[in-house]
């Protein structure tokens, strides 16, 4: 996803009301979000379905690698071969 363009990516929310193919269109194309504002201020976000699927996914993948990087520091970590006996163990391969 590329960085938002604040001169072309910050709409009121009547815009969308008035031009909602537009918009979307826009999304789709450009794979940046839209933010929608009322009364100025940011109000909500407006994105292509595979770029929010994308987003997810690399969310997702992030919260797994903290998950890993905090039972590194916390020394909950084993050698490979011994991942690999019980792991191999508890699936009788």
């Amino acid at each position: 996803m590329d960085q938002i363009e604040i001169t072309k990516d910050i709409y009121p929310v009547t815009e969308l009301k008035r031009h909602t193919k537009i918009l979307i269109d826009q999304a789709k194309t450009n794979k940046r979000p839209i933010i929608l504002t009322v009364n100025g201020k940011a109000s909500a976000v407006l994105m292509d379905a595979e770029t929010y699927e994308e987003q997810n996914r690399l969310i997702m993948l992030s919260s797994l690698l903290l998950e890993a990087e905090r039972e590194i520091m916390e020394n909950k970590t084993r050698p490979a071969d011994t991942f690999f006996k019980e792991f191999k163990s508890a699936r009788q391969i």
